[in-house]
C-alpha cells in the first residue's frame, strides 16, 4: 500500500498541453476549466468549423419554452461581443466531441466526470479537501463559491441580465472557487456534455448559472437531446495517457 502511494505521489497530477491545463484523476486526465471562447477559436481557425447555431441563425435559450435567439452563437453567446474567456456555449454534443477529438482527446464519460467532480483524488489536496472523501458538491460540502442562481453566494459574473428572463450570466473560466481535485466550474457556470446517455440524448452535468445549487448535487442527473445548442451548455475534454 505504501509503495502504491509513493508511485502515485511521483506521477504528475497536473499538466499543460497545447495551452490547456489538465488534472490527473486516477487513470485519466480532465481539463481543469471549461473550454473558453478563445480556446475554441483556435480549433475554428485551424479547421474552418462552422457550428449548427451559426448556420441556423442562432442558438437557444429557455424562456416561454425553447427560443432561438438570432446571432447567439459560440462567438457571441448573448448576441453581442463577449469576453474571450467566457465558456464556449451554443455547441451541441457532436460539436463538443469534434473539438476534443481535434486535441486528441474525447468528452469524459459520466463515471469519469462524476469521479472528478465529487471524489478528491489528490494525494495532498489543498484545504479543506481530504483525499478519498466524496463530497455532495463539486465545491465541497457547500455550494458556496460556484456561479449558480441565488444560493451559491456572491460571485463575479458577466452581467447579461438585460438579455435574460432569468439569471445573470456566466463567470470567466477558471475564476470561481477551485473545487474538488482543483477543478473549476464543475458545479454551475454552464452545464457540461459527457459521453453517456440514453439513445439520442446525452447527459449534461453540473448545473449552470440558470439553476440553483440542487443541480450541482451529486444526486442530480439531467439529459438533453444531442443536437441541443444552448446558451448554458458548455464542456471540457478528457483523455488517457
Amino acid at each position: 500500500m505504501v509503495r502504491l502511494l509513493l508511485i502515485f505521489l511521483i506521477l504528475p497530477q497536473t499538466a499543460w498541453s497545447g495551452g490547456f491545463s489538465m488534472q490527473r484523476i486516477n487513470t485519466f486526465w480532465i481539463d481543469r476549466t471549461e473550454i473558453s471562447i478563445h480556446q475554441f477559436s483556435r480549433f475554428v481557425q485551424e479547421t474552418g468549423f462552422v457550428s449548427h447555431a451559426e448556420r441556423d441563425g442562432g442558438g437557444l435559450v429557455y424562456a416561454a419554452g425553447w427560443e432561438k435567439m438570432a446571432g447567439w452563437t459560440w462567438k457571441t453567446p448573448f448576441g453581442r461581443r463577449a469576453n474571450q474567456e467566457e465558456p464556449a456555449v451554443h455547441l451541441n454534443y457532436n460539436e463538443a466531441s469534434q473539438f476534443c477529438q481535434w486535441r486528441g482527446l474525447r468528452l469524459p464519460s459520466d463515471d469519469e466526470w462524476m469521479s472528478a467532480a465529487y471524489t478528491e483524488t489528490r494525494a495532498m489536496p489543498s484545504s479543506p479537501f481530504e483525499m478519498g472523501t466524496i463530497y455532495p458538491y463539486p465545491t465541497g460540502n457547500s455550494p458556496l463559491g460556484a456561479n449558480c442562481l441565488r444560493d451559491c453566494g456572491e460571485i463575479d459574473a458577466i452581467d447579461y441580465s438585460d438579455r435574460l428572463d432569468r439569471g445573470f450570466g456566466p463567470s470567466l473560466v477558471g475564476t470561481t472557487k477551485a473545487g474538488v481535485n482543483g477543478l473549476f466550474d464543475m458545479g454551475a457556470n454552464v452545464w457540461e456534455w459527457v459521453d453517456s446517455g440514453p439513445g439520442t440524448d446525452a447527459i449534461t452535468r453540473g448545473g449552470s448559472w440558470w439553476y440553483g445549487a440542487f443541480r450541482m448535487h451529486r444526486s442530480d442527473v439531467a439529459t438533453k437531446p444531442k443536437g441541443t445548442a444552448a446558451v448554458y451548455i458548455g464542456f471540457r475534454c478528457a483523455g488517457n495517457d
